[in-house]
Order: C-alpha cells, then sequence, then structure tokens
C-alpha cells in the first residue's frame, strides 16, 4: 500500500500520522464513557490506549488511521480499512466538545476523498450502531445510502447489537465532493 502525501490539510483541519506526543489529546477522548459507548471497546486507560494505537499500527498495513487536529489539537482520529477488491471502510471518533461543527464531516470528507482519489476504490462503507444517530447524519451528509439493517448481528459489552451499513461508489462520489 502506497500512503498519500501526508499531511492532509482541509479547510480548517490537518489530517496526519499519530505521533507520541498525541497520547494526552487521545486519551481525552477515547478515556471517556460516552465517546466508547458506541465503539467496539470500552474507555480506555492510558496504557490500554497505548497497546490499542500499538496493535492498530501493526494491521495498518491494509489501512490508514490518521488523527485530526484543529488548531495544534487533536480532537479526533478517522480511518480508511481497505479490502480486496478495491473497497473501504470509513470510520472516525472525535471528542465530544467539538461535535456540532462539521469537523467530522470535513474529515471524513477528506478520507473519501483519499479514498476514491489516492486509493482509487469502487466503494466504501461505513457500519454503525443504529442507536448512533450523529455517526448516521455524518454518513447521509457524505452522500452514502443505508444498505443494510442487521438484526442483533454481533454482540458487544454484555449484549447482542444492530448494525446500520452506509456505503457510497467512486461514480456517486464525484458530483458531491463539496
Amino acid at each position: 500500500m502506497t500512503l498519500p502525501t501526508l499531511p492532509i490539510t482541509t479547510e480548517r483541519l490537518v489530517l496526519r500520522l499519530r505521533e507520541p506526543r498525541d497520547l494526552d489529546d487521545l486519551h481525552a477522548i477515547y478515556s471517556r464513557e460516552d465517546v466508547a459507548t458506541f465503539l467496539l471497546h470500552d474507555a480506555m486507560t492510558r496504557e490500554q490506549l497505548e497497546a490499542h494505537f500499538a496493535d492498530l499500527a501493526a494491521g495498518d498495513a491494509d489501512g490508514l488511521g490518521l488523527v485530526v487536529e484543529l488548531d495544534g489539537r487533536v480532537v479526533g482520529r478517522v480511518s480508511l480499512e481497505l479490502f480486496a477488491p478495491d473497497q473501504g471502510e470509513l470510520g472516525w471518533t472525535f471528542h465530544p466538545e467539538v461535535g456540532g461543527r462539521g469537523l467530522a464531516t470535513e474529515a471524513a470528507r477528506a478520507m473519501v476523498d483519499l479514498g476514491f482519489g489516492h486509493y482509487a476504490l469502487h466503494r466504501i462503507k461505513a457500519e454503525l450502531d443504529p442507536r448512533n444517530e450523529s455517526s448516521m447524519r455524518l454518513c447521509e451528509r457524505l452522500g452514502m445510502r443505508r444498505e443494510g439493517h442487521r438484526v442483533q448481528d454481533f454482540w458487544t459489552k454484555g449484549e447482542w447489537a444492530d448494525t446500520y451499513e452506509y456505503a457510497l461508489l467512486a461514480s456517486e462520489w464525484d458530483g458531491r465532493r463539496h
């Protein structure tokens, strides 16, 4: 996998590879119960977060995870997991205090551009918990369509959970970039 030219700069954000200096900002996000509600893991201690990112780095050969920086502070993370043939899965996590400002949409849009541009993907999907209304709205702002609702398809945090799958084709994205 060839990395794109980094960092990626949007109107307000810098998307770049994670650095050791980012741990405090990332811990401020991933240690929150309200953030972890719809993630596949619970809120994390600093040590758990370090181990989590070490595991992600070992698996990043098939994807790209970038921190999202606003005014010199990491406020989120976006990812694009790649899998054959020519498909990807978009993911995001942001600090709630920056919610409602369009930052997640701006960062996700940059990742979709990257997926369809740099990686020449055919299709990008996002999977999320149907109770996560803000992520559903983000998918819809990107022009993604809801393609499926899998009922109680995985066990997480002591309960069966549903999954919504949203997707977008490269041919649909060309007219929706901005």
